[in-house]
């Protein structure tokens, strides 16, 4: 079962079709990557499965229960948004009791799930801190501990690393890769290395629309194509004649090999670097399939008409 479908969902503001159709589902137990321009429709998209923003038309199924219901869903789903403001005044601990409450947390599940988040997003020092007394990044990873309270089945995340310097990105990170298959957390970021090195599966949104979707791995070519960087182009006659039946594509210094049906990666670079190495081939890299990054923009430098998300 998915844990969201959206079908043909429509989305205007005036003039403006923010949501154009928009058609995508999301497997359980996934870290998706939500990746597009900005306009692309990506925080309208979070609205209307969050149930803040109404759609024109289409049909949404959130954890198999239809669209969002504040009764049905309470704790099962929860939203970072991008520009989350929280209240100044209040501490920071309390502030997660709060929500922890909402909930349907008791009194001593609200403490204990509030001083878990507070030691997941180490801020556990600054509980007793009211929020404005808190940096631009601190308050950012109290927002991200919100939307990690209890056990939600499916976390909508949008630009949740904004202001957070290395080192903690790095721990947004570890925390993310932690929630796989726990539960299912969708995550927006313009940082694509970011979302490479946590996410299994990625939606590409272009004016409203998926434009392409699918795992991380067949997106990126990681199943189906090694890429070597060489110091200098080799000779591929003879790359071809070594390696019968196999694919080669040379781009100046960058030489990528398709990896025949059947074959593992593995294998085949065994094969390939053999190869290579026999026609004294100056290697410098070499690398599964391609960047997230060199992914969306190669989808992005042409057009394509949408597909209908898988």
């Amino acid at each position: 079962m998915n844990a969201l479908t959206l079908e043909g969902v429509e989305k205007s503001y005036g003039k403006l079709k923010a949501l154009n159709g928009l058609t995508l589902s999301i497997p359980k137990g996934v870290i998706c990557g939500l990746v597009g321009p900005n306009g692309a429709g990506k925080t309208t998209t979070y609205g209307v499965v969050g149930g803040l923003v109404q759609p024109d038309s289409g049909r949404i199924d959130i954890l198999g229960s239809g669209p969002f219901e504040p009764r049905r869903h309470r704790g099962r789903v929860t939203l970072l948004p991008q520009d989350c403001a929280l209240n100044p005044h209040t501490p920071v601990r309390d502030l997660l009791r709060f929500y922890a409450r909402l909930q349907g947390m008791t009194a001593g599940e609200a403490n204990r799930e509030a001083d878990q988040a507070l030691d997941q997003v180490a801020l556990s020092d600054r509980a007793g801190s009211k929020i404005r007394q808190l940096s631009h990044g601190m308050r950012r990873r109290v927002a991200v501990a919100q939307a990690l309270l209890g056990s939600p089945e499916l976390v909508l995340l949008d630009e949740p690393t904004s202001g957070l310097d290395p080192e903690l990105v790095a721990r947004m990170r570890e925390i993310f890769t932690a929630q796989r298959g726990r539960c299912t957390l969708v995550i927006s970021s313009h940082v694509l290395v970011e979302l490479e090195a946590v996410c299994d599966h990625v939606i590409f949104m272009e004016a409203g629309r998926c434009v392409s979707s699918g795992s991380l791995m067949d997106l990126t070519g990681q199943r189906s194509a090694v890429r070597v960087l060489l110091e200098s182009p080799v000779d591929l006659a003879a790359l071809r004649a070594a390696l019968p039946g196999v694919t080669a594509r040379e781009d100046g210094a960058e030489l990528t090999l398709v990896v025949p049906d059947g074959e593992s990666v593995s294998a085949f670079n065994r094969r390939a670097l053999a190869a290579l190495l026999a026609l004294e081939a100056e290697i410098v890299e070499l690398r599964r399939g391609r960047s997230l990054e060199s992914a969306w923009l190669a989808r992005a430098r042409q057009p394509h008409a949408p597909d209908s998300g898988s």
